[in-house]
């Protein structure tokens, strides 16, 4: 059973053993492309370096960084649902990505706005 499910993921269109394959995008040619399953399995990487700046202190998040991170995950999603195959290695790790940029920039829009707000309000006590 598990033999035949790694023979299968090895064998996909978008697996590890990737050649030249004509991709069909929506409402577009045909056209020859090469699908990748290692771009997206290092891509991985930044997806877990955002988990790992989890412990950091929200005032060293970078606003732009984590924008260009949830943006590229956001629209490397949605690609990865329009290409045939589908290629499901490059959906996964952009939702990572992106569900870390939103988390990311959560957390620090938290500590400059509305933290201050906190803040001001005297504490009843």
């Amino acid at each position: 059973m598990a033999t035949s499910k790694l023979q299968a993921l090895w064998n996909h269109p978008a697996g590890p053993k990737t050649s030249s394959l004509s991709l069909s995008l929506t409402h577009t040619h045909t056209h020859t492309e090469q699908v990748h399953f290692w771009a997206p399995t290092f891509k991985w990487g930044i997806s877990i370096a955002n988990i790992a700046d989890f412990a950091k202190p929200p005032e060293k998040i970078s606003y732009p960084q984590q924008i260009a991170v949830t943006a590229t995950g956001l629209i490397w999603s949605r690609y990865s649902m329009v290409v045939t195959p589908k290629n499901w290695n490059l959906f996964s790790v952009n939702v990572a990505m992106a569900c870390t940029g939103i988390y990311q920039l959560s957390r620090k829009i938290q500590q400059d706005y509305l933290s201050e707000e906190e803040e001001k309000t005297p504490v009843e006590g």
